[in-house]
């Protein structure tokens, strides 16, 4: 990693695979996870919300696994892999859980579907749900301010089986 001054600020040189592609960015130390996707690589399905990692419309997967971009440093994304909305579907072909979302009819504007979706599909590979109320409070950090949310759970337990064989990131 290398730092170079072009505008009279350290940035540093950093490598990750972003929705299966590498991408080599440089960044300034403070900038978020976030902001990088959004700002810097146009992906905008990935929503800013509270910026304070308490309504989820930020969570992507790191290696995996669900966590809220706001609340990372860009820096922190070197070498590792990286899954938004964008990069969960196979070209034309959802993932199971964006299907199950559409079917259900799990969101109403939109804004926190991204984020529900990415914590969805991380949720499924974390292992074993045990229910409705598993799944009610392992998806707590994701809010909704429409009130979409018995038709998100009926998406996420109808998704869940076969999320089980066809999780991508």
């Amino acid at each position: 990693m290398s730092d170079t001054r072009t505008d009279g600020f350290e940035r540093q040189a950093i490598s990750l695979t972003l929705n299966g592609a590498s991408h080599q960015v440089e960044v300034h130390p403070w900038i978020t996870a976030l902001d990088l996707l959004r700002e810097r690589l146009d992906l905008i399905g990935t929503k800013k919300g509270c910026d304070h990692g308490q309504c989820g419309a930020c969570t992507v997967l790191l290696d995996g696994r669900r966590v809220n971009a706001c609340l990372l440093l860009a820096v922190m994304l070197d070498g590792h892999e990286v899954t938004t909305i964008e990069g969960l579907a196979a070209g034309e072909e959802l993932h199971p859980m964006q299907r199950a979302f559409i079917r259900h009819d799990a969101f109403q504007c939109g804004y926190c579907t991204p984020g529900q979706i990415c914590s969805a599909v991380g949720l499924a590979a974390e292992g074993r749900v045990a229910g409705a109320d598993d799944i009610r409070e392992r998806m707590s950090g994701n809010l909704c301010r429409c009130g979409a949310y018995s038709n998100i759970l009926a998406a996420i337990e109808e998704a869940l089986p076969d999320c089980e064989t066809a999780v991508r990131p």
